[in-house]
């Protein structure tokens, strides 16, 4: 199947910024972009391709931030490190209430 993205999901993209593509996909990515418009995540290919985009674009951000928490935290020693643990079971209860995703 072929599909051109025409129309913003975002709220202030305008449509000028929209970049039109046409592209083959394969019959399961079109049967599980439809399931995103029947679920109510997106209104159109478009917007599903975009929803499916955001997701991975969101990990990928998650994966940057958990490898450079993890090169802070090692390069601690001492008095700073047990300053940051304390810290973070102050904080750590409190975070997980958050739902980062909205979902």
């Amino acid at each position: 199947m072929t599909y051109a993205i025409l129309k913003p999901r975002r709220q202030g993209m305008a449509r000028a910024n929209r970049q039109k593509i046409s592209t083959t996909i394969a019959p399961e990515t079109n049967t599980f972009l439809k399931s995103l418009i029947r679920q109510g995540k997106a209104s159109s290919l478009a917007d599903a391709i975009d929803w499916a985009v955001a997701v991975v674009r969101r990990m990928e951000s998650r994966r940057r931030l958990e490898a450079a928490t993890a090169a802070y935290y090692e390069s601690l020693s001492g008095e700073a490190l047990e300053e940051e643990k304390k810290l973070e079971l102050a904080a750590g209860g409190v975070a997980s209430l958050v739902d980062f995703d909205g979902e």
